[in-house]
């Protein structure tokens, strides 16, 4: 874990730059190129190994993203890929080879679950979901070739919260490698490598970028292990175009400020669902009630800007509420500065089966909602007149 110079909205704004006063540009250049002259033959192969050599290898754009987000992290390292996905996948294959075994908690991204359970067999990688919040099970689940313990907290669209230090005692007790994927929580909010794990995921298409205008991902952790990621990432050459790293690097600029206003907004929003006569459970690692809260109030220092609750009927109620929203558009993704609303079944989550989402406790009847940065009164009166389409029982509200 590598020492943190300043405070998180300083590191968001700052990154790692030099702060020897220079002539120098305030913003980051964009190096919009595919590949860089050398002078001779020897410079091109002292080149090979740097940012400077071809874009599929590294670029300067990228290089001062990755300093930046690995300064937030806490970390010796990070990289950069083209999407959320792409940084779990080849994270993945880097760390395993054929015949290895994996445990992953059962409630993980959609794509995730299916990576895991249909893609990996086929080269011969086993997977065995246990879960999320039961460790016994992650013990027992753990194999002579298992190599990897993959995480995600808070989770998606349920926000569970996992105790990474007891997830960290298992995994090194067994010698595996962690992976958590921390997007929902960004590194305002948690740092994992302060825990022990070893490799940090994000789709930094989410709150990195914040502005629904980009697609990337990104790892984070260990030198030694971002050096192994890094040679896959060369040879599967999933690397984002230098533009859209500029893109990205001034969206974590204003990181810290739009985390803290999704915080308080969403835990807003979340108390208010709570009370709702027309809501039967609401899912916020900050509201009362939540199985997890304590836990998440320890490790976080907010909840999030993303929240689930389930309406009090049916799916196609459910449907009817997320199509009466106006401020919350509806929309696959979040953590931008637009409120967004999906709801799990038909987008994060499509790609699984029933019977997985059921273990998963994802309901037809189960909304998500990604707060944005507008007026939380907005936001709720928006809600308000969405639920008013529901006529449902009776019933309380449950939390968690």
């Amino acid at each position: 874990m590598k020492r943190h110079r300043f405070h998180p909205e300083t590191e968001s704004v700052h990154g790692s730059k030099d702060f020897e006063k220079r002539n120098a540009p305030m913003a980051q250049p964009i190096y919009q190129t595919s590949t860089f002259q050398v002078t001779d033959s020897d410079q091109q192969l002292r080149a090979t190994g740097t940012d400077m050599f071809y874009t599929r290898y590294g670029n300067p754009t990228h290089t001062a993203v990755e300093s930046a987000i690995a300064e937030l992290e806490g970390a010796d390292a990070a990289l950069l890929f083209a999407s959320g996905m792409n940084a779990i996948t080849t994270s993945i294959l880097a760390l395993v080879k054929s015949g290895d075994h994996i445990v992953a908690q059962r409630d993980i991204y959609g794509g995730v679950t299916k990576f895991l359970s249909t893609w990996l067999p086929k080269l011969g990688i086993e997977t065995t979901f246990v879960d999320t919040t039961e460790y016994d099970q992650h013990e027992r689940a753990i194999r002579p070739n298992t190599k990897l313990l993959y995480l995600e907290s808070p989770t998606n669209p349920t926000l569970r919260v996992v105790d990474l230090r007891k997830a960290v005692a298992i995994a090194r007790e067994h010698r595996l490698i962690t992976l958590i994927d921390s997007t929902f929580a960004t590194p305002i909010n948690q740092r994992p490598t302060e825990f022990g794990i070893d490799v940090v995921l994000h789709s930094g298409t989410k709150y990195f970028g914040g502005h629904t205008d980009l697609i990337c991902g990104a790892a984070v952790g260990r030198r030694e292990l971002i050096d192994r990621i890094r040679g896959t990432r060369t040879t599967l050459g999933g690397v984002m175009d230098p533009h859209a790293a500029f893109l990205l690097l001034r969206g974590i600029k204003t990181l810290a400020v739009r985390v803290e206003r999704q915080n308080e907004s969403a835990l807003r929003v979340a108390e208010f669902l709570s009370q709702h006569a027309k809501v039967r459970s609401v899912k916020y690692p900050f509201l009362k009630g939540h199985p997890e809260r304590t836990l998440a109030m320890e490790q976080m220092k907010g909840g999030g800007g993303v929240l689930s609750f389930e309406v009090d009927g049916s799916g196609e109620d459910a449907k009817k509420v997320s199509e009466s929203l106006r401020l919350f558009a509806l929309a696959p993704s979040l953590g931008g500065v637009e409120s967004l609303v999906s709801l799990p079944v038909l987008t994060s989550h499509a790609m699984i089966s029933a019977e997985h989402r059921q273990k998963m406790g994802i309901t037809e009847q189960l909304i998500r909602l990604s707060v944005g940065i507008e007026n939380v009164n907005d936001l709720i009166a928006d809600l308000e007149q969405a639920l008013a389409a529901v006529v449902p029982a009776p019933q309380h509200v449950a939390v968690g």
